[in-house]
């Protein structure tokens, strides 16, 4: 008996198959992990927690992390700074604590924020960070002194993101709006106003910088055009709850969201729709609200999670060739058992 297999389709783009699989769960931080960002070898990153602890891993080595930094406090953003091989960690109290990691000494502590510094971003020789109170602040790294400061609303600063290619900066407010910086000046470009229902947890300008992607806690994701005077060309009911991360694989091909629903979606960059969903049930993805996320290379991207885990998922994208040799290895297969 043979059994035999039709694969059809229209264009090649549908043979598109993508495979995702979990190449490691870690466990180590003692409170929910709310935050990720690169380290100082391509296959390293670290996580900061509430807990108070950052950890490096290495996902060759993923076993076991390592304490390189701690603070008194629950951390809410992490940024690595390569030239001084330095910690900029913002705080639940709007604190930005300054580490020396070729030390290890805690450099300054500076309250600067309130209700929380909710997002830091390194760009060039300067870090960039928001937080409660509205506040959007640029910081010397050499000196960890902030260098100027303007105030862009007067409810929270969830998210900052910068594209090099159009010179400006993103940010997302818990007032409902999203707004543009020119990259120099600070000067507010544009204000796009209620841009979701509730506050906009996060924004991320694709590679190529045609497009602006948001989230917030209407659950919804929204594709914004930056060709075309921001025109909202997409909006979709992503999730159930909250969208926490965005995160864009470094080709630009896609983009992974995280959620408080506990799920991860993985989306083509180019049509807006979902090619994978990632939950406990598939799997065996987080038991809580998936908070923050980080692509490592092509392949690999990692999520972190109320549940105090950490997880590596391994990335694979198969073009027509590979699914006909996968289909006609299991055709193989099923016909060794007859």
């Amino acid at each position: 008996m043979k059994l035999y297999l039709k694969y059809m389709s229209k264009t090649d783009q549908d043979f598109k198959k993508i495979f995702i699989k979990k190449k490691f769960h870690l466990i180590g931080h003692r409170a929910s992990v709310y935050t990720i960002d690169r380290y100082n070898s391509p296959d390293s990153f670290i996580t900061g927690a509430g807990d108070g602890f950052v950890v490096k891993w290495d996902i060759n080595d993923s076993e076991v992390g390592t304490v390189i930094a701690q603070v008194k406090s629950n951390i809410f953003s992490l940024a690595y700074i390569p030239q001084f091989h330095r910690l900029a960690i913002g705080n639940m109290y709007g604190g930005i604590h300054w580490i020396d990691l070729k030390t290890n000494e805690n450099i300054k502590n500076i309250a600067h924020h309130s209700k929380g510094t909710f997002a830091l971003k390194l760009v060039g020789a300067h870090i960039y960070s928001g937080g409660g109170g509205g506040k959007f602040t640029k910081w010397n790294i050499d000196n960890c002194q902030p260098m100027e400061t303007i105030q862009v609303t007067d409810k929270s600063i969830r998210s900052i993101d910068y594209s090099e290619i159009r010179n400006e900066f993103a940010i997302g407010s818990s007032d409902y709006s999203i707004y543009i910086l020119d990259g120099t000046s600070f000067e507010i470009k544009r204000k796009i106003e209620n841009a979701h229902e509730n506050s906009v947890f996060v924004v991320r300008y694709s590679g190529d910088g045609n497009n602006l992607m948001s989230g917030g806690r209407d659950a919804h994701l929204k594709v914004w055009d930056l060709k075309n005077d921001f025109e909202n060309i997409s909006t979709q009911p992503a999730h159930w709850f909250t969208i926490n991360d965005i995160a864009f694989q470094p080709s630009g091909n896609y983009f992974a969201t995280a959620s408080r629903d506990k799920h991860i979606k993985v989306w083509d960059a180019y049509n807006f729709h979902i090619v994978k969903s990632i939950d406990k049930f598939k799997l065996a993805g987080h038991k809580n609200s998936v908070n923050a996320l980080r692509w490592i290379n092509d392949d690999i991207f990692v999520s972190c999670s109320d549940d105090r885990t950490v997880m590596g998922w391994e990335f694979i994208e198969n073009d027509k060739e590979t699914v006909q040799k996968l289909i006609k290895g299991r055709i193989e297969q099923i016909d060794s058992r007859m």
